[in-house]
């Protein structure tokens, strides 16, 4: 599994202005029905049941959002960029700007769970981190994520 797998390049997204956690997950909610034909009102119904479970803020400035879904066949995720962080109730009470989503099939187990430590994996790493900060471009963070985990680690 990898990113290219994940994540479509039109379900990233740079945001100037989120209000909330709250509308951050509408928003988010919006970018998978676009994007994977996802039924929006299920989808905010899971990220903030999942949410009201513990906050996904992993850190860093880091989140974590995700949800299963009925209507979905495989992982597959979102990513925003918000220029304006957010208070997340995050583990290290850090505001919030750098947010992956993922979505998966209510059936999905261990391929969930091997998303979920990918994407973890990969945003604890500070240079990738520092390069989606500084490149507020959908294109640029598409190519980011998606670069072989190899040179990610250069």
């Amino acid at each position: 599994m990898d990113f290219s797998s994940l994540l479509k390049p039109e379900a990233i997204r740079v945001f100037s202005s989120v209000s909330s956690k709250k509308r951050l997950m509408h928003d988010l909610a919006g970018v998978a029905e676009m994007c994977y034909n996802t039924n929006y009102t299920h989808a905010v119904e899971a990220l903030l049941e999942r949410e009201a479970l513990g906050p996904t803020g992993v850190g860093g400035g880091v989140a974590l959002p995700h949800a299963r879904l009925e209507e979905l066949d495989r992982v597959v995720g979102a990513f925003v960029l918000l220029e304006n962080p957010i208070e997340f109730e995050a583990i290290d009470k850090q505001p919030v700007d750098i947010i992956f989503s993922l979505f998966a099939p209510k059936s999905a187990g261990v391929e969930h769970l091997k998303a979920l430590a990918l994407v973890s994996r990969t945003l604890r790493e500070q240079s990738i981190v520092s390069k989606l900060r500084s490149n507020p471009n959908p294109t640029t963070l598409h190519t980011i994520l998606t670069e072989p985990t190899s040179v990610q680690a250069a």
